[in-house]
């Protein structure tokens, strides 16, 4: 989950937003802990693409 979709519990603001230091605080730790976050899902998309394309490479030299 990204944290664009959560909701403070301390102000009611969404955290994306860093209205409070809650906010703030957990928007900085979240950023943190997901080295994708800053990823879209188009590139993740085309990121698993590749990689099942490269894997059924592989399979197919192989055999």
């Amino acid at each position: 989950m990204t944290y664009d979709r959560l909701v403070c519990a301390n102000c009611a603001a969404p955290v994306s937003e860093g209205r409070c230091p809650v906010c703030r605080a957990n928007r900085e730790r979240l950023q943190q802990q997901n080295p994708l976050s800053g990823l879209n899902p188009m590139t993740l998309i085309a990121l698993v693409v590749v990689l099942v394309a490269a894997v059924a490479l592989l399979a197919h030299q192989t055999a």
